[in-house]
């Protein structure tokens, strides 16, 4: 005699899913209300905080925030909608998108809407333009650490063989082309261009 067995949804079982679900949705809401709320100087200056949070809640690993933030970037629209988008579906679906999406740009939202109502008050204010001076010199030296780590991280740190000589010397070539069209043309490669270049040397190096 064969018992068949089926699995059956408790009642219990489903609020305990909800919960987790409604605390996952929660989390995103926090996690990128936050990051857009302290993000200074564009989507660059972002990377960092959104790799320590994400690492630190266990959403994805660095290889995967690697590839996600190449893909961001040569997508279109603005790199950290597109990276709140991503983790957004990754942990939520097409909610958690939509909450991560809508939170990262909230507080740049606020703050455009109060800055414009107070804007002729403050736009000569010594004060307010020490505060606007004061942060450059960070937003600087965020977007360059950012910049070595990833180079560090995709060239040197390579966990499966060390030391990648391919990417050194794609790397090399890219800054190559970034300097020197800007000696040659009058305002030089831009990103798109450069992605594309990337994309097709990828093609060859890689994929060949």
């Amino acid at each position: 005699m064969v018992t068949e067995t089926t699995n059956v949804v408790t009642p219990a079982a489903k609020t305990h899913e909800n919960i987790e679900e409604f605390c996952v949705i929660g989390a995103l809401f926090a996690t990128f209300f936050k990051i857009g709320l302290f993000t200074f100087g564009g989507g660059y200056a972002m990377i960092p905080l959104i790799r320590d949070v994400v690492l630190s809640h266990g959403w994805m690993d660095d290889a995967a925030l690697s590839h996600m933030i190449a893909v961001s970037e040569s997508t279109p629209g603005p790199m950290m909608v597109n990276l709140a988008t991503y983790v957004g579906s990754e942990k939520g679906g097409i909610l958690g998108a939509f909450i991560a999406k809508t939170a990262v740009v909230l507080p740049a939202f606020l703050f455009i809407l109060i800055i414009t109502a107070l804007l002729k008050k403050f736009v000569k204010n010594r004060h307010f333009q020490a505060v606007l001076n004061g942060m450059k010199p960070s937003i600087v030296g965020i977007i360059f650490a950012t910049g070595v780590f990833m180079v560090m991280q995709n060239c040197f740190w390579k966990i499966e063989s060390g030391v990648d000589a391919i990417a050194i010397a794609f790397t090399l070539v890219l800054g190559v082309l970034y300097f020197g069209s800007r000696k040659v043309m009058e305002k030089g490669l831009t990103p798109i261009q450069l992605i594309c270049i990337s994309a097709g040397i990828g093609v060859l190096v890689y994929g060949i």
